[in-house]
């Protein structure tokens, strides 16, 4: 069973580059981000012409999550995450699939720092930290896949000072996701490729791309019952080298 996960910048802009990337990559189940259109503006059709089915939960102009099946039909199980019934934010959603509890997070992104976005980032990480303490104690297999917005550590970014003031590399995210993965979340992307440098998100600007100055933020973390079951996980890097590419790449692991 292949899994993704997909910030897509704006699905419309960019359902071209989702479709082929659909189509080349052929996830059993891909969970977007960054939707970047309301409810009714979802490509409902499309992407069922493209052989999945879908739950969504979009934004105007913002946000929004999404979650595709190939050959199934999600069961929706939540389109928030608990703990803050006023936050009107689109970005969590979570869905069974295949016997898996998926989610698609787009986790905030806090700049500028400090401030009350940054404020915003770490209220919200401390919800899903509490969320997913939750379901790692049902002991359902689960995989937390999506844009965490958050560098791990400094492996998992270029060599440069240039992003010491961004929120995504600041001690108090990079701490919150370390107290995530002590629940005994297992980082698929890290744990099959422990040494070597693997991005999946590039700026647009400065030629960052170009020179693979690049970050790990979106990230698949599996449960404790299934960790045993990864057999695979990669980054389509050439996706981000496209025309009309979003700016991250797809991330995916395959389980037995």
């Amino acid at each position: 069973m292949k899994i993704a996960t997909f910030n897509i910048n704006d699905i419309n802009k960019r359902l071209p580059n989702l479709l082929a990337w659909l189509d080349q990559s052929a996830p059993d189940v891909a969970c977007l981000q960054e939707l970047k259109a309301e409810d009714r503006g979802f490509p409902e059709a499309a992407i069922r012409a493209a052989g999945y089915s879908v739950v969504w939960r979009g934004q105007r102009s913002w946000n929004g999550v999404a979650i595709l099946a190939r050959g199934a039909e999600p069961v929706l199980t939540r389109t928030e995450l608990p703990g803050d019934p006023n936050d009107a934010q689109s970005r969590y959603i979570e869905a069974a699939v295949r016997g898996i509890l998926v989610t698609s997070i787009y986790l905030p992104n806090g700049n500028p720092q400090p401030g009350p976005k940054f404020d915003y980032k770490l209220a919200w990480f401390e919800r899903l930290i509490n969320h997913a303490a939750e379901l790692q104690k049902s002991g359902v297999p689960v995989v937390l896949a999506g844009d965490y917005n958050v560098v791990p550590t400094p492996a998992d970014i270029y060599r440069s000072k240039s992003w010491s003031k961004n929120a995504l590399v600041q001690p108090e995210p990079r701490a919150a996701y370390a107290r995530l993965l002590d629940q005994g979340w297992t980082d698929a992307l890290r744990t099959l490729h422990p040494d070597e440098p693997i991005y999946t998100f590039w700026d647009y600007k400065f030629g960052r791309w170009q020179r693979d100055s690049g970050l790990r933020i979106d990230h698949l973390l599996l449960s404790k019952s299934l960790a045993p079951r990864l057999v695979a996980a990669g980054v389509d890097k050439h996706v981000r080298g496209e025309e009309n590419a979003s700016d991250h790449a797809p991330a995916w692991i395959v389980l037995e």
